[in-house]
């Protein structure tokens, strides 16, 4: 259960207003690769993308790889406001924005005096501008090509086991130093390329990506009239024409 925060309308008004401003700015520092929250990205970009980098680093199946998956833990709760407002004042230097962020930021705190509240516009975008951090480190400091990241989630490519095995406490003290953040250590898998990637709801193999186990079962213990046409669009974008032919089966027998 996450809890979410619905500002009034009043203060979405004020978020989108800040957002538009302020997106702009900082998007043009992103690394391409990040897809969460972003204009002209997106999950299934975002997936096709990781199908791209398995194609290529493993030289179209010839290649044996590895894909490291990591997630961090209780993300959103954990950002570090001091932290977040010293990365903005590095691009922001006008006296009355910082004033108006602030303001924003602050007005969450839970038991810690840390996080950010989950439903805000600003929120989605102060979340990348704080992982931005990690991004550059690890495409700049860490020199890894095949990375990709969808909010807390993020996944890395290479060929060597043992290489991957060390970049998690390379990636772990850059997040407690750095980001007073953790790594979720229920989440941290290594596999092998041919085993499958379970990546954003979709599971990526060798020669076809198909519908994560959990999800199809989430979608059949909810399917109905009304929210048919979204699970049949989630189907496109993987092999589904089985359960495609199934969904409709279903419905025609309600």
């Amino acid at each position: 259960m996450r809890r979410i925060h619905k500002a009034c309308v009043r203060d979405r008004v004020l978020h989108q207003a800040i957002f538009r401003i302020l997106y702009p700015i900082f998007d043009k520092s992103f690394i391409y690769d990040s897809y969460s929250c972003r204009f002209n990205q997106g999950t299934h970009k975002a997936v096709r993308r990781l199908n791209s980098f398995c194609q290529k680093s493993s030289r179209n199946n010839y290649q044996r790889i590895y894909i490291l998956k990591c997630d961090i833990k209780r993300f959103f709760d954990s950002i570090d406001q001091g932290i977040l407002l010293k990365i903005i004042k590095r691009k922001i230097k006008d006296n009355d924005a910082i004033w108006i962020i602030e303001k924003i930021i602050r007005s969450f705190k839970n038991e810690n005096g840390t996080g950010l509240p989950l439903g805000n516009v600003t929120s989605q975008l102060f979340a990348n501008i704080y992982l931005n951090e990690l991004d550059r480190f690890i495409k700049r400091i860490l020199k890894i090509g095949y990375y990709i990241r969808y909010c807390d989630d993020f996944a890395i490519l290479n060929e060597n086991k043992r290489n991957l095995e060390n970049l998690i406490q390379l990636i772990s003290q850059f997040l407690e130093n750095q980001l007073k953040l953790n790594l979720h250590p229920g989440k941290i898998i290594i596999r092998k390329y041919n085993q499958g990637i379970d990546f954003l709801g979709y599971v990526t193999l060798s020669y076809h990506r198909v519908l994560r186990t959990k999800t199809k079962k989430r979608m059949f213990g909810r399917i109905n009239n009304k929210n048919i046409q979204s699970y049949l669009g989630i189907l496109k974008h993987c092999e589904g024409y089985k359960l495609r032919k199934k969904i409709v089966n279903l419905l025609d027998n309600l």
